[in-house]
């Protein structure tokens, strides 16, 4: 089993190298997702789905390092304009000298949207997202921070000084066991601060085994450094639920957009 999920881990690593190098020529084309110039639609805040989505035949490659050592590394890719599809996988340890614990399984996604933004109205998705985030939790059988499972998000942009993005939705984890599953919510906003950098903040008021009462506030901030990327820098559980959390849980992502 350990040596199944190694070779997933170096399969994953491998398209996204393989993805890279093929991308190459193209890169002139691929777009951030911060600032106002970014171009690309973000399709999280820090954890919480938005209503963004991949444009038909475009790949995205995400990294996430996390806290104890850890890397989860996704790719993604847009089928039409309204339908995307994903897989991720990571594990803890992996980066350090502590031993790598890899998660039980990959994670899988998909999104459809079903309803453009208008004047009046948001945009909505529905999607299925079976990635939890952060450290596997082997005595408990869930991610730190939960999966979202089935979720509608909805997203409506502003323009105020650049662009106001406010998102919200509700979600169903199927990471608990039956009697244990709530329905939970989360809601938040993206603030772009010129043309590359955006601000984020929102609040998830389920997402892990401790947060059943506080929920999950986390900041962050977007970078598109051009070429189709965009770094990110997160403070997350704001609220504590970790315990032993100074200013925040910090956390780097690095995206990646390209048509193909």
């Amino acid at each position: 089993m350990i040596s199944l999920i190694r070779s997933s881990v170096h399969a994953l690593v491998a398209v996204c190298a393989v993805c890279v190098l093929i991308l190459n020529p193209v890169m002139a084309r691929a777009q951030g997702s911060g600032g106002t110039g970014g171009g690309a639609e973000p399709r999280f805040l820090v954890d919480a789905p938005t209503a963004g989505m991949l444009s038909g035949g475009t790949l995205a490659m995400d990294l996430d390092f996390f806290q104890d050592g850890g890397v989860l590394a996704g790719v993604s890719f847009g089928v039409l304009n309204r339908l995307s599809i994903g897989i991720s996988y990571g594990g803890s340890g992996l980066i350090g000298n502590e031993t790598a614990v890899f998660n039980p399984a990959p994670g899988f996604n998909v999104r459809v949207r079903p309803f453009e933004e208008g004047l009046s109205f948001p945009a909505l998705v529905l999607g299925f997202d079976s990635q939890g985030k952060e450290s596997y939790l082997d005595d408990l059988d869930e991610y730190t921070i939960l999966s979202k499972g089935f979720f509608l998000a909805a997203s409506k942009n502003f323009g105020f000084a650049g662009f106001l993005s406010v998102h919200g939705g509700l979600n169903y984890s199927l990471d608990q066991p039956a009697d244990d599953r709530t329905v939970d919510f989360f809601l938040g906003a993206e603030k772009t601060i010129g043309s590359v950098i955006s601000a984020l903040v929102e609040y998830n008021s389920g997402g892990g085994p401790t947060s059943r009462d506080r929920g999950y506030m986390n900041l962050g901030l977007r970078w598109s450094v051009g070429g189709g990327f965009t770094l990110g820098f997160d403070l997350k559980d704001l609220t504590r639920n970790g315990g032993k959390v100074s200013i925040g849980n910090r956390s780097v992502k690095i995206e990646f957009q390209s048509p193909l």
